[in-house]
């Protein structure tokens, strides 16, 4: 039985900022599995991905992970392009991956399962349905609001979310993503509606302003470390997540998990790629407010 099961596509990414161009691998299921290698949880990562990028895969177990790996016909390609304000970014899709199955999950045991679709047709309803009756499910629910359109990431509404929400009991979005799916741009009313829903905890990002957590009968607002350096957001909504589903697997209230995952985020925008660091340094960056 592992305590936070991640299921999602690592990527081939290609992120554009104003000091660099790099090429790395992305994908929630990535920054997400980085950001828990050095933790004490018992975790695995399903994915899917081409032949060709399965060196990604053997990269992460040499770091201790483990990983159930899937073969595509493609890995997943994004480009992610940056202004000065790394809140904002713009995205194009030059490749897709083969969506994940409930057969792939039919032995699969764990505490949490973290979904990171990354787009619409990654994770079906019925695979949440499915997961729901093995334990919780945690979800990402930018995917399900872009649709890939001659390359280029458009938003839209996700048609199945009412029927799907109901099996999730932590959804994590933005405040933009919260308002597609809920026709409110308030956070509170947002965040009730989508507890109307079924989700049991609402986890609202909205970057460098901080984040809100609303429970069902309370809202917890988690302020935002300041990076000392911004050098790449990509994957900061991962990390959080990471930190927050950590914290939350070892028995801490939200506050407090909300707090660790928004300090994880900031000492990950302060270096290009994924956060590897320390639980010590993520509680030494808590204690310096």
């Amino acid at each position: 039985m592992y305590d936070i099961c991640c299921i999602g596509h690592i990527t081939l990414d290609k992120v554009v900022t104003t000091k660099a161009t790099r090429h790395m691998a992305g994908g929630t299921a990535y920054y997400f599995s980085s950001a828990l290698q050095q933790m004490n949880v018992k975790y695995l990562l399903v994915t899917s991905l081409a032949e060709s990028e399965m060196f990604y895969v053997d990269d992460l177990r040499e770091k201790g992970l483990e990983i159930w790996a899937y073969p595509s016909w493609h890995t997943v390609y994004f480009e992610n392009i940056y202004g000065e304000n790394q809140d904002n970014r713009k995205q194009n899709v030059l490749q897709l991956a083969e969506p994940f199955t409930i057969a792939q999950m039919d032995e699969l045991e764990a505490n949490v399962f973290h979904l990171g679709p990354l787009l619409a047709d990654d994770i079906s309803t019925e695979l949440i349905q499915y997961l729901s009756t093995k334990g919780k499910v945690s979800l990402d629910a930018q995917g399900y609001l872009r649709k890939v359109v001659h390359q280029k990431v458009r938003p839209i509404d996700w048609p199945d979310k009412q029927t799907a929400l109901q099996y999730v009991n932590i959804l994590k979005a933005d405040e933009a993503e919260m308002a597609v799916l809920t026709g409110c741009k308030e956070v509170e009313k947002g965040s009730k509606i989508l507890a109307d829903w079924g989700v049991k905890e609402v986890v609202i990002t909205n970057g460098s302003m901080g984040s809100k957590i609303y429970d069902g009968s309370n809202f917890y607002n988690i302020e935002a470390y300041p990076p000392a350096v911004i050098e790449d957001a990509t994957g900061c909504g991962d990390t959080y997540m990471a930190g927050y589903l950590y914290r939350r697997a070892k028995g801490f209230d939200i506050e407090r998990s909300g707090r660790f995952g928004a300090a994880m985020a900031s000492l990950k925008m302060e270096s290009p790629g994924p956060f590897t660091g320390t639980e010590q340094k993520i509680i030494d960056r808590m204690s310096k407010t």
